[in-house]
């Protein structure tokens, strides 16, 4: 079985990787799911709630799921995409929000206190964007492993939960170039605002990305191809983390749709490899929703958000806190002296 700690050298060591991930405690997420339908209620009453918790059992192998230890990392990074002026806001930001975050000043800063959950922010060379991904590869497979393994580093064994966001301008035009070249369509069935494009500035994003997927001419079932050439470091980094996840059995929330992006990378080559993931939320982005949907991953959360940083997933750590909590503490029929009742009712009377 791959351990914690391996860091693959290659792309054909990281497919075999991928086809090795463990699954979930079967045992554990078979108590979990007893326990739910002993609990003093109506079979599915606190319904994604009930489901959360016995997720939360499954991947902490424990049928009493805990979040002692959430923690958000943002990763991030800078893209050689923005000379070709698809983002409002220069690259310098990313720095500024970098800054920000560690400084307290950011929305996930405040969100993480928020929430009860560490932050962690890993800049991943912003002095050195990636190449102009709509004229050629945006990483080398070197550049592209070193990050997926810095984004492993940032996973430990004992985290409860992990959530994941990023910062990068830019990273919306990689998110859709991914997305086009995975599952197809149109550039404008990805392409979105991002950070405030006027209508004709995500015309010409669009336009961009459908030139930017043809010109690689991608094999859509390989996914890391799919995101050395159309991503950037922060995405390999986020990928590299959901991985490290996964084999320290840590369940994992994704945040918006560059994560989801960089996540789709792996789920396409190895299908399973996203069952420790949930979708915190569905952002503003026009093609989050619908990657999602390519992904079969229901959103916990609608909010019509779109800074990124990590803030939807840290919107999503309470409402597993709760389920956790509702699951450890709440009474069962038998706590209560009384007989489980047969069938299924929508309320108790």
């Amino acid at each position: 079985m791959p351990k914690h700690g391996s860091r693959p050298s290659s792309f054909a060591e990281l497919r075999v990787l991928l086809s090795r991930l463990p699954p979930a405690d079967a045992a554990a997420e078979a108590a979990a799911r007893q326990r739910q339908g002993q609990l003093l209620k109506p079979p599915g009453s606190l319904g994604a709630l009930e489901e959360l918790a016995v997720w939360l059992a499954a991947w902490q192998g424990r049928t009493m799921p805990r979040l002692e230890r959430a923690r958000l990392v943002v990763f991030a990074g800078n893209h050689g995409v923005t000379a070709q002026g698809i983002s409002a806001y220069p690259p310098a930001v990313t720095g500024l929000v970098v800054a920000a975050l560690g400084g307290g000043g950011a929305a996930a800063a405040q969100l993480a206190r928020a929430a009860g959950a560490e932050l962690a922010v890993l800049a991943l060379a912003l002095e050195r964007p990636t190449a102009d991904l709509s004229l050629r590869p945006a990483m080398s497979e070197a550049e592209c492993l070193e990050a997926f393994a810095q984004g492993q580093a940032a996973v430990e064994p004992g985290l409860d939960l992990l959530a994941l966001g990023e910062v990068g301008i830019g990273n919306t035009t990689a998110a859709a170039a991914i997305s086009l070249a995975l599952f197809g369509g149109a550039g404008g069935d990805w392409a979105g605002a991002g950070t405030g494009l006027s209508a004709e500035g995500v015309r010409r994003k669009a336009s961009l990305i459908e030139r930017a997927v043809a010109r690689h001419r991608l094999d859509p079932a390989d996914g890391l191809q799919v995101l050395r050439h159309l991503g950037g470091r922060e995405l390999a980094a986020t990928a590299g983390a959901i991985v490290a996840a996964r084999l320290a059995r840590v369940p994992v929330l994704l945040d918006g749709f560059a994560i989801g992006a960089a996540a789709a990378t792996l789920a396409v080559p190895a299908p399973a490899a996203l069952a420790h993931c949930r979708a915190a939320h569905v952002s503003a982005e026009p093609g989050h929703r619908r990657l999602l949907a390519r992904l079969g991953l229901a959103p916990l959360l609608d909010l019509n958000l779109r800074l990124g940083e990590g803030t939807g997933a840290l919107l999503a750590v309470p409402l597993a806190r709760a389920a956790a909590f509702a699951h450890a503490g709440m009474q069962t029929f038998a706590d209560a002296g009384l007989a489980r009742p047969g069938g299924g009712h929508d309320q108790m009377s």
